[in-house]
């Protein structure tokens, strides 16, 4: 389904903390780009019953049902460079092509 990486998984128990308005961290497709799929994360204090949860290393992922294909096989990294960080989504089923016809 879906993987966290050891430094995502810590990262966002970091900034989760024991805020309950930060139950769940939800992954989604956002959109579509010429370089693939635009992935998402975002807290929430709740899921729905259509949502997947999956546990990624004690930090539960919850994916809608409508970006579940696309999701499917994803990792999530936290990166750290000298610019800054961030978290980074990868799925290599969907990581190329160019979605604009060219």
């Amino acid at each position: 389904m879906v993987e966290l990486t050891a430094v995502a998984a810590d990262k966002l128990r970091e900034l989760r903390g024991d805020d309950a308005s930060r139950a769940v961290v939800r992954l989604y497709v956002a959109g579509r780009t010429c370089c693939g799929y635009e992935y998402a994360l975002a807290f929430d204090e709740r899921t729905e019953e259509s949502d997947t949860v999956t546990d990624c290393g004690g930090v539960p992922v919850a994916i809608d049902a409508e970006s579940l294909p696309y999701c499917d096989g994803a990792t999530i990294d936290y990166v750290n460079e000298a610019l800054g960080g961030g978290f980074v989504v990868r799925n290599e089923r969907f990581g190329g092509g160019c979605a604009c016809g060219g």
